[in-house]
């Protein structure tokens, strides 16, 4: 982490953002609304994979958004593409190393609460972690925690300014529990059932990785999705990535602007 901070330093000089967004599939287009940006591949940067996953593009963005720095991750590493679980939460914790105070994760996920009619967004207020493993596994990193408290995940004042805002702007959104799941393959209706039951209202194959990495390095965390599809047993038929791709273009208006709202008072 401190070679792949010290390679972005050098890039963009000693005044880093204290604000990082985590952009999902098909949200990276919050990138080009960055005001006077500076684009760093991570193949530029120590150690860091190319993403294998359509939808994610591959780069860090630094720049304005609304007036506010910012740093953007637009691509991100999954388990489920055989990264180890430091692989996946190797940009959060550069994002630590440079100084960042504050990590706005967002996704796209597939809607259980059988009142959502995608696309929607929706805060996240906890998850459920059903990868069956912690990135904290090993070695203490840096100043991680080694313990870190998951009591509230994601930030209660963070999610209050978010309803703020969105009230407002016009923007509808909702506030449920995210599932994470291994993947790649789409949960089948037996288990949409359990997950139902659990108090699951959104499913998705990211996110609480680094949600754990961000909260062991005392960042506030602020956690979007963007329910993009009913989930198996809930919808006309087969899920497809294209669609969820599709269905995140059409919202991504309004997560921006959600974004840039909050952003703007932290």
């Amino acid at each position: 982490m401190i070679a792949a901070a010290q390679a972005l330093v050098s890039r963009i000089g000693p005044d880093v953002p204290e604000i990082a967004i985590v952009l999902g599939s098909g949200l990276g287009a919050l990138a080009d609304a960055l005001e006077s940006p500076v684009t760093v591949p991570y193949g530029e940067v120590p150690g860091f994979p190319d993403p294998g996953v359509a939808g994610h593009q591959g780069v860090f963005v630094f720049g304005r958004l609304g007036g506010v720095p910012v740093m953007l991750q637009s691509g991100r590493f999954h388990l489920y593409e055989g990264h180890d679980p430091a692989t996946v939460i190797l940009p959060v914790r550069t994002f630590a190393a440079l100084g960042a105070k504050t990590v706005i994760v967002t996704n796209a996920a597939g809607g259980i609460r059988r009142t959502f009619t995608p696309p929607v967004l929706m805060l996240i207020a906890d998850h459920i972690n059903l990868m069956w493993r912690s990135p904290l596994q090993g070695a203490i990193v840096g100043v991680e925690e080694r313990f870190p408290d998951m009591s509230e995940p994601y930030d209660g004042e963070l999610r209050s300014l978010a309803r703020q805002t969105a009230l407002a702007a016009g923007i509808t959104i909702h506030e449920g529990v995210y599932a994470g799941v291994l993947g790649p393959a789409y949960e089948t209706v037996a288990e949409i059932r359990m997950l139902e039951r659990m108090g699951a209202d959104a499913v998705g194959m990211s996110t609480v990785p680094e949600v754990i990495a961000a909260r062991a390095n005392g960042m506030r965390v602020l956690g979007i999705s963007t329910v993009s599809n009913v989930v198996a047993g809930m919808g006309p038929g087969p899920l497809s990535h294209d669609d969820v791709l599709a269905a995140s273009r059409e919202v991504r208006g309004d997560l921006e602007a959600l974004v840039r709202g909050v952003i703007q008072q932290l």
